[in-house]
């Protein structure tokens, strides 16, 4: 399957149905007059957050999504049939936007979860509504309201609880294939990862949690350079963040993790502010004083501890499980907090008006 993190789609919840123009005329019945129905509404347009989706892969190749009108009133004062609502279904994570990516209008992040995008038009009156004491016999109806029209986006940001950030041939792939099921291409040249991965990384039978890869950055990302900075979104509602730099490469460490750093604070949305794991990946090419001079270098230039840098190999395995378990404290301390921050206060009063 493809993956597709936006989609422009054009809406339109159905009319609603005309109200009727209709008269009682029955045999021995006394007084006749006006018995038209109304009509019945249009379909409404529900956007629906369902599991086992996560691409938006379906809306390149349908972007109308046209709710049915209501039905015509009709005689006997019947009530014309309401149009079933249209649904489509989004994956978690999914947000909505205007058409000019200006106001975010709804933002689904649990599976079953679901926003009408646009209401369906009310029915039109039967003349029924229209008799009076005047008017004993009106001829007068209305037709439906007509429904919303409109262009959105359907932007997704993946929901993951830890993100991979880094260059281009940090090893960010390796390392997520080292630790997880997920499959992400690797080979040795840039740029080979081209869209976000998922991988759910499991500590052991307990507890796990789920780590998302996006492809590497380059300075000047935020301005389009490279695959620029899209991407970014999807680890916007991560906790955490690991980030990867490699020991092995001719660039200069201190300088790999400034140019990382300046483009998450470029792209903004609280991405520099986030917890940050650092590792000094690709230790299985260095020998020991390599490490330890590049370690003390990339510990100077993110203003920690030394020994605040792990030193990994996703290849070989050298100190995955030590990561984990910093990744997984964190992550354990994240929804504890969000747990405690939904959970009422005892002691918490009842608003009201002065």
């Amino acid at each position: 399957m493809r993956f597709l993190d936006e989609a422009k789609i054009y809406i339109r919840s159905g009319d609603g149905g005309p109200g009727a123009v209709s008269f009682r005329r029955e045999k021995f019945v006394e007084f006749g007059g006006p018995d038209g129905g109304d009509g019945g509404r249009g379909g409404d347009i529900v956007l629906r957050c369902v599991e086992n989706l996560n691409t938006l892969i379906d809306y390149r190749y349908r972007q109308h999504f046209r709710a049915k009108s209501g039905k015509g009133g009709a005689g006997r004062q019947r009530t014309g049939a309401s149009a079933e609502a249209l649904v489509i279904d989004a994956p978690p994570g999914t947000q909505v936007l205007d058409e000019n990516k200006e106001f975010v209008l709804a933002d689904l992040t649990e599976p079953g979860q679901s926003v009408i995008l646009a209401k369906g038009g009310d029915g039109g009156w039967g003349n029924v509504n229209y008799k009076s004491s005047t008017n004993q016999a009106p001829r007068r109806s209305t037709p439906g309201w007509p429904g919303e029209e409109r262009w959105i986006w359907l932007r997704l940001k993946l929901i993951a609880d830890t993100g991979l950030v880094g260059l281009p041939n940090a090893g960010k792939s390796t390392f997520l294939a080292s630790v997880s099921a997920a499959k992400p291409k690797i080979a040795d040249y840039p740029f080979t990862t081209l869209h976000p991965n998922l991988g759910v990384v499991r500590v052991d039978e307990a507890r796990s949690f789920v780590l998302a890869d996006i492809p590497g950055l380059i300075e000047g990302a935020h301005e389009g350079a490279g695959i620029g900075d899209r991407f970014l979104g999807h680890v916007e509602r991560t906790g955490a963040l690991l980030h990867l730099v490699d020991g092995a490469g001719e660039e200069d460490v201190a300088e790999a993790y400034r140019v990382v750093r300046e483009e998450l604070a470029a792209y903004g949305n609280g991405l520099s502010e986030k917890y940050e794991i650092l590792a000094l990946n690709k230790a299985d090419a260095l020998d020991a004083d390599t490490i330890n001079e590049r370690r003390q270098r990339l510990a100077q230039a993110a203003k920690i501890a030394p020994e605040d840098v792990f030193v990994l190999s996703g290849a070989a395995g050298i100190g995955v499980d030590q990561i984990k378990e910093a990744l997984w404290r964190h992550v354990v301390e994240l929804r504890r907090s969000e747990v405690e921050k939904d959970e009422p206060h005892e002691d918490a009063g009842t608003w009201s008006p002065i």
